[in-house]
């Protein structure tokens, strides 16, 4: 496991990313703004706020997080990438079970150390237009922590976020390395790699 994961701002990274990171919907025809995009994220990261500071159990707040990844996370395209060369000879209904084991597994992984983030939030900031895509930054204060800027990536195509950036430090990238250790482990096999996600 990545470093990022065993660092309070790691898992922050993670919880708001992996909120981190669908192709060819519908709602992805009309052109998509600057304006559009922050307030995709800025709604984003008031579910996140209220997830944390909900009060609710570990298990509630797993399944309210992984809700909040599927509304605004393009998560069909996240899991291809974080699959890597492999998701090109994999089948639709075997990628469709690999989505749904990450978003479980990602909500799990950074969910169960919310307690942690009782009192904390995320503001957004502004928003960018690079090329195809938008960075909505903003900044992360926890408490006992200095306050720490980070970003989401929005893509122009999808309307939803493909990554989120810390220091320097893209979760997508991140993920990508651990999910191929872990695929490696499988031998290489996305049913086996799958069920070990579940």
């Amino acid at each position: 496991m990545n470093n990022l994961v065993s660092t309070r701002r790691g898992f922050l990274t993670g919880a708001t990313a992996s909120l981190a990171l669908i192709a060819g919907l519908p709602h992805a025809a009309f052109a998509f703004s600057s304006a559009q995009a922050e307030t995709l994220i800025t709604k984003t990261v008031s579910d996140i706020n209220s997830i944390i500071n909900s009060g609710k159990s570990e298990s509630a707040m797993y399944r309210d997080f992984e809700k909040v990844l599927v509304t605004y996370a393009d998560m069909p395209n996240i899991a291809r990438s974080v699959l890597g060369p492999i998701a090109r000879s994999t089948s639709a209904a075997q990628l469709n079970a690999f989505t749904s084991a990450f978003q479980g597994y990602i909500s799990r992984k950074y969910g169960s150390r919310f307690r942690e983030f009782i009192g904390g939030r995320i503001e957004v900031k502004k928003t960018q237009k690079i090329n195809s895509i938008y960075d909505v930054s903003c900044t992360a204060i926890l408490r006992g922590e200095a306050p720490f800027a980070i970003s989401f990536i929005v893509a122009d195509k999808t309307g939803k976020f493909i990554d989120l950036n810390i220091e320097g430090i893209s979760l997508l990238k991140s993920e990508r390395a651990e999910i191929g250790a872990l695929l490696d482990k499988a031998g290489g096999n996305v049913d086996t790699l799958t069920a070990g996600l579940k």
